[in-house]
């Protein structure tokens, strides 16, 4: 018999997204696959059941989990669903098992294939498969929006009868993929754009997008494109300079992550009350705690009339193409070994044998 893929419906809070669209169920359809989905997964994302069943997939009801052999998702399932699925289905999304006991215990006991997304290499040829930047993308774009709509001024300048306008200067901390995109954001909006990283190879890439790269005198260059964690001096250091410049600048969106740790603590509550009045702190770091001292994951902090707004899952809120993006990283990582309608793993294959999670 064809493998059964199930895509499920999120349940998470706030959760908008869908691990599969009807372009992506029509491509595992024609892997050989028989294809299913929860009533109502896609509906959230622009994707009503109907479209589904009309390029071939199955409305299906909670009791398939028990029977499918790939299951789709974006979050994790509860666990009480995850103890449904059958012994050695597979199971894909950004599931962060080690971030529970409990749903790394079912994932373990009942002998599952379960393949973190987050935890992909990240090489060339798993670019197509990259579900941490599509998504980081959609998310640095909203954040810019969120902090033009907190801002109490104009982004652009303007030339009015009642004067000129300057621009807003905004200041992005972090130069990953949600870095870069909200610095690019923000220069279609018409600010003055400046980006801060402690790498300092990323100068390009701001300059690139139209943005000034700030210079601090401090380089933390880590492996594998990402940062490594700064000293207690060189975090001092770059707090002091960094500090003084947080004086001259409206508004500020803080990206800038390590995997598998808390956020940096880029900018401090004194730095934060010594920008000026009306200022705004975007920190799209505050699902991982933050990189301003002073945020609060999923509330709008006003410090001494500095807006600080710790946003909780910014891609959610670009459902429609967050999901595009999301369902074809995932069918590109299942091509990888649904072939004919079956399940093949190779695992001399590093993008399956490094995604896949194992308890410790």
């Amino acid at each position: 018999m064809a493998v059964e893929v199930l895509v499920v419906k999120e349940h998470a809070p706030g959760e908008r997204r869908v691990a599969m669209t009807p372009e992506t169920a029509r491509k595992l359809i024609a892997l050989g696959a028989s294809v299913a989905f929860e009533s109502g997964a896609g509906v959230a994302s622009g994707f009503p059941d109907a479209v589904y069943q009309d390029v071939g997939a199955q409305p299906a009801d909670d009791t398939r989990l028990a029977q499918a052999d790939l299951v789709l998702c974006v979050q994790p399932p509860a666990n009480d669903r995850l103890a449904r699925l059958k012994p050695g289905a597979s199971l894909i999304g950004m599931l962060h098992a080690q971030a529970d006991a409990e749903r790394a215990g079912l994932i373990q006991s009942r002998g599952l294939h379960a393949f973190p997304l987050e935890r992909l290499p990240r090489t060339t040829r798993a670019q197509s498969m990259d579900v941490l930047s599509s998504q980081a993308g959609m998310a640095g774009y909203k954040a810019t929006l969120i902090a033009a709509q907190r801002a109490p001024r104009f982004f652009p300048m303007l030339t009015t009868a009642a004067g000129t306008i300057r621009p807003s200067k905004v200041l992005v901390v972090g130069a990953g993929v949600a870095g870069l995109q909200a610095i690019a954001t923000a220069r279609r909006l018409g600010a003055q754009v400046e980006g801060f990283d402690v790498r300092p190879e990323t100068r390009e890439q701001i300059e690139s997008l139209g943005g000034k790269f700030l210079d601090l005198g401090v380089s933390a260059v880590g492996e594998g494109g990402y940062a490594r964690p700064l000293t207690d001096e060189e975090r001092a250091e770059q707090q002091r300079r960094l500090g003084e410049h947080l004086r001259t600048v409206d508004v500020v969106i803080c990206t800038a992550a390590v995997p598998g740790r808390p956020a940096p603590k880029i900018v401090s509550t004194a730095m934060a009350r010594g920008m000026k009045p009306g200022s705004v702190i975007v920190d799209l770091a505050a699902e991982t705690g933050g990189n301003c001292e002073a945020t609060q994951p999923g509330e709008v902090v006003d410090l001494d009339g500095v807006l600080i707004d710790g946003p909780l899952n910014l891609a959610s809120q670009g459902a429609v193409h967050a999901s595009e993006m999301y369902a074809r990283n995932v069918y590109n990582f299942v091509a990888l070994f649904l072939k004919d309608g079956a399940v093949t793993f190779d695992w001399d294959d590093e993008l399956l044998a490094k995604t896949r999670w194992v308890a410790a």
